[in-house]
This record gives C-alpha cells, structure tokens and sequence, in this order.
C-alpha cells in the first residue's frame, strides 16, 4: 500500500474508527508502544543513562552475585548502534544522540587504555563510529558543543599509539573549525 492509498483510507475513517485502530497497533505492535510511550514521556536522561549502562557492560562487564567468575567483554559495536538507531527513531533530541555515540567510543578507549587488543577490526570498528559521530555531529549544527570531546578522542588515539591515529587526524582535517 502506497502512502497515498493509506492517506484516502484513513480520510474515510471516522475519529472512532481512527482511535479502534490506532489503539490496536499499540497493542499489538512492541514498536508502536514504545514509540508512543517515548511521545508522551520522553524520559531522554533516564533512556541515555540506560542506554550508557548498556555499552558500559559491554566493556566492563558485572560479575553477578554468587558468581565464581567475571564475564569477559565482549566489545559488541552493534550494541551501541542498535542503541543509536533506536534514539534516533524515536527522534530523542540530538545533543542526546551526539552524548551516547561520543561516550561509546571514549568507553571503548578506556578499556584499551586497560587492556592489550590484538584485534584489527576493534579499532576500524570504533573509527567508523568516530566518523559516523562527527559527521551527525556536524549535519546537526552542534559542533561546537562537542569539540572538546571530538578532540579528546583523536587525542587518545595517539596517545594509545593506535595503528589508525591518523585515520582519526584526517577526519578532522575535512571539518573546517
């Protein structure tokens, strides 16, 4: 169904009929519902420190009460993008999409700065959510908000000695700032 068929479908429906529907896509569609409890209640703090909380054990992962032994990390990007995706769905506020995909990337750095990661594709990974960060960052017009954190992070990068540290410099050097 085009957008334009729904459009003539729902002009030949009454307001009942309108709400009849609209209440049964919220309980039978997960999606709808959330989207509609954020709508009404945007919590965007409370879903940002969730959502920090998240990729945090991704990296420093809890040892559970009782528990013999420490999870390892498993240092998912997808956690973190899936998280991000979500966010911007939902249309939480920018600075707020900005914050999260910032922090993933400085959580990332400081467990590195912890421990030895022989993996290549950890720091390609984490240069793709630095360009993809700086680029919405900069498509939003809040730049400068952030530009100490960018900073930061392309400044860690040299001093772990990254392989890609220039990767970073150079996606820097686009931005005129």
């Amino acid at each position: 169904m085009s957008k334009r068929d729904l459009k003539k479908y729902l002009s030949e429906l009454n307001k009942e009929q309108l709400e009849e529907q609209l209440i049964e896509l919220y309980e039978k569609f997960s999606p709808v519902k959330v989207y509609y409890d954020f709508v009404f209640n945007p919590k965007e703090d409370k879903l940002l420190q969730d959502a920090k909380v998240k990729i945090s054990h991704e990296y420093f992962p809890i040892k559970k009460p009782g528990a013999k032994w420490r999870p390892r990390a498993k240092m998912r990007r997808s956690v973190a993008q899936k998280l991000i995706k979500h966010f911007i769905m939902l249309g939480v506020d920018a600075f707020v999409i900005a914050d999260i995909m910032l922090y993933n990337i400085e959580i990332a750095q400081t467990y590195s700065s912890q421990n030895l990661i022989k993996q290549e594709l950890f720091y390609k990974s984490i240069f793709n959510s630095f360009e993809q960060a700086v680029n919405f960052i900069v498509s939003n017009g809040i730049f400068n908000e952030y530009k100490l954190r960018i900073n930061a992070i392309q400044q860690e990068t040299l001093d772990q000695k990254w392989k890609n540290k220039y990767d970073f410099e150079a996606i820097l050097e686009k931005i005129d700032y």
